[in-house]
């Protein structure tokens, strides 16, 4: 399977960076395939090394203006223009998403996959990666969306919130089959 994982590029604390190598080493020692942003910094990086060292394949999109922070040496890597080619290629590449924790770019990439799933431009499987309750204030606003209909669809059928890495992969692998 490939598993396309939204997450930042910054340096992070061990809260994170130790949640984000567990899941990829499970994603690594399962035989998937990591598909990400391409950076080898920060947590982007802490996901490929993991993936990459249990024997996961690795395929980058990286973008134009970021493309000398790109990890030199990946299964695949490809180089968008701009953004929305390479969410729109990051989403193509992949089997399912999982979102782990981010900034704006991390939150834009997860309400535009929420978005194309919600219209039925895509049925792939997407996890929240909830580490350390990172996204609880998230969590409890599409709870709120969906409470007072903003939401066509429930949104157990938009989102996965996992509260751990084997939870998020043990979710994909039974969502994809």
């Amino acid at each position: 399977m490939n598993i396309c994982v939204f997450l930042s590029a910054a340096d992070l604390d061990e809260r994170y960076t130790s949640a984000a190598r567990d899941f990829a080493t499970r994603l690594g020692k399962a035989g998937h395939t990591l598909v990400w942003g391409g950076s080898d910094t920060g947590l982007m990086k802490v996901v490929a090394d993991g993936a990459e060292e249990a024997g996961g394949r690795l395929v980058g999109v990286s973008v134009d203006f970021l493309s000398a922070k790109a990890r030199p040496v990946a299964d695949e890597m490809v180089v968008a223009k701009d953004l929305a080619e390479r969410k729109a290629l990051l989403l193509a590449k992949s089997d399912a998403v999982v979102i782990m924790v981010g900034g704006t770019g991390t939150l834009d990439e997860a309400t535009e996959i929420l978005e194309l799933k919600k219209h039925g431009k895509h049925a792939k499987p997407v996890v929240l990666l909830n580490t350390a309750g990172f996204y609880d204030g998230l969590k409890a606003q599409f709870r709120r969306m969906e409470e007072e209909g903003f939401l066509p669809l429930p949104l157990s059928d938009l989102v996965f919130f996992a509260e751990d890495g084997a939870a998020a992969l043990a979710y994909l692998e039974e969502a994809v089959g």
